[in-house]
């Protein structure tokens, strides 16, 4: 796909997926400018790139009318990843409030400049529905309001609806990508970045893995760098215009599998034994509710966008595994 040099607007920027894009789009030649509070995101994550000179950071908050302000007005995208997640133990306002006034005011920067906008949404907006595997024109079953994590659901859903009637009513383009279970190097280290965050750490230190349930809940896991080679031709490519995307892999996989093969990418030294949590005894606070399979139809965004998953399972944990323990040794080192 040959594309001519492009500025670049990507919120969320040093977190996991903005700061893995962020390599991508300076490598293919684009202008980037960058913006993070750095509630979640890391300067770490960007470090190699900061002095890149077609790149431009940008410390503020989205939700600050003052932040789109200041921002130039000839952009040719906006990726928009900024956002707050399952709000797993807590932080159900910020979830809902983050994630729907964020994109408020992103779309309405876009339908300003007439920019066009390419939206991060989740696989969650599936919720419970029994029809394996998820088409983006399939049903959205979400579960009882009582649990908290369809709250980062919902704020997706209504995300996706918001940017759908923008376009509509003031003629510009989006796009909006279904992520699918993304891991690799710059995740996060906790529950926020995935179970292989998790148990990575789990096996690191010789604790107990724990799992949900009796660990055969299935979900499929995408190698960050297949995620961003969908998200940049969402961006790059016309015919994305106006559609939704499954952006994942195929590999499904039980909790509990994934469990053990981490345990097998393992140093010798480094192995966990596997403990079973009951749902009844997950402590949140409210009720709690799992997915019991996410798998993806990804058959769209290979025929329009081009894309498809090449990281074999074993091998993106491997180097995810690799890096998250270089990444734990160098913390040890600087405590010291």
């Amino acid at each position: 796909m040959i594309v001519t040099q492009k500025k670049i607007l990507v919120t969320g920027v040093a977190g996991f997926l903005g700061s893995n894009l962020l390599s991508k789009l300076l490598n293919e030649g684009h202008q980037v400018v960058g913006i993070d509070n750095l509630s979640m995101g890391s300067m770490k994550n960007i470090g190699d790139n900061i002095n890149h000179k077609n790149f431009d950071f940008v410390e503020k908050d989205i939700l600050e009318e003052s932040t789109i302000n200041e921002l130039d007005s000839d952009f040719d995208v906006i990726i928009h990843l900024a956002a707050f997640k399952i709000p797993r133990y807590g932080n159900a306002v910020a979830t809902l409030q983050i994630n729907s006034k964020g994109s408020e005011n992103m779309l309405e920067f876009a339908r300003r400049n007439k920019t066009k906008f390419v939206l991060a949404s989740t696989s969650d907006v599936y919720g419970m529905s029994p029809d394996i595997p998820f088409k983006e024109d399939g049903n959205l079953v979400l579960g009882d309001s009582k649990v908290p994590r369809w709250a980062y659901a919902v704020s997706k859903l209504f995300d996706e609806h918001l940017a759908l009637a923008y376009m509509e009513d003031y003629d510009f383009p989006v796009v909006m990508l279904r992520f699918f279970g993304s891991y690799g190097p710059h995740q996060h280290l906790s529950w926020w970045g995935g179970p292989q965050s998790v148990f990575i750490d789990c096996i690191l230190n010789n604790t107990t893995i724990p799992i949900h349930g009796d660990g055969q809940q299935t979900r499929t896991f995408t190698f960050v760098q297949d995620t961003v080679a969908g998200i940049y031709a969402a961006a790059m490519k016309p015919e994305a215009n106006g559609e939704i995307f499954n952006i994942g892999a195929n590999e499904e996989i039980t909790i509990l599998q994934l469990a053990e093969m981490l345990n097998e990418i393992a140093d010798e030294t480094d192995k966990a034994d596997i403990k079973l949590i009951p749902y009844d005894e997950i402590s949140t606070g409210r009720k709690y509710q799992d997915v019991m399979r996410r798998v993806p139809d990804t058959s769209k965004a290979e025929r329009i966008l081009g894309v498809k998953a090449k990281t074999l399972m074993r091998e993106g944990l491997r180097i995810t595994y690799e890096w998250q323990k270089e990444v734990r040794k160098a913390e040890k080192a600087e405590a010291l």
